[in-house]
């Protein structure tokens, strides 16, 4: 599209789209399943990308499988303040409102560890201005997205990582 082609200012930011590792299929409540072992290593993956990567802020969602995700990156990527646990990061809270948090927030460089169908509309809603096609994100997937502002259609995908698959491992 014209917008990945299109430039950005000095004040660019970045917001990365991760959504946790592979988990448990069941638990007594959705929001208390955890990770694999698969997921805990989809998520130490996923960490190689963030290297070098100048977070400003780690956002989280509250259900343990986001919460074990963040931790792990954030062990991996070495001394960074906790994720800040936050209750409007869960799968089916409305894009708008999401943004609108977003929008509050210090500019930065941020990543928000969360969920489907949330992260994939969100990134759609950024960069396309619309929720019609949302991003492709498997478990443990990390979207970049960049742009001068956090406002529907005027931010591009930079990247798009997806875990290898189980078994593929070299």
């Amino acid at each position: 599209t014209g917008r990945s082609q299109r430039k950005q200012g000095a004040n660019a930011m970045k917001i990365w789209l991760l959504r946790h590792g592979e988990a448990e299929l069941t638990a007594r409540r959705d929001a208390d399943r955890v990770l694999t072992a698969y997921g805990r290593q989809q998520a130490s993956e996923m960490a190689a990308h963030l290297r070098g990567q100048p977070l400003s802020t780690v956002l989280c969602s509250p259900y343990v499988r986001a919460r074990q995700t963040a931790d792990i990156v954030l062990d991996a990527l070495g001394p960074m303040s906790d994720p800040l646990v936050v209750p409007w990061l869960v799968p089916d809270e409305p894009v708008q409102a999401v943004v609108r948090q977003l929008d509050s927030l210090a500019k930065g460089d941020l990543l928000l560890v969360s969920h489907q169908p949330l992260l994939g509309l969100l990134g759609s809603w950024l960069c396309e201005g619309n929720q019609a096609q949302p991003l492709p994100l498997g478990t443990a997937s990390l979207a970049c997205l960049e742009g001068d502002f956090a406002v529907a259609g005027l931010m591009h995908l930079v990247s798009l990582q997806h875990p290898q698959p189980l078994g593929l491992k070299r």
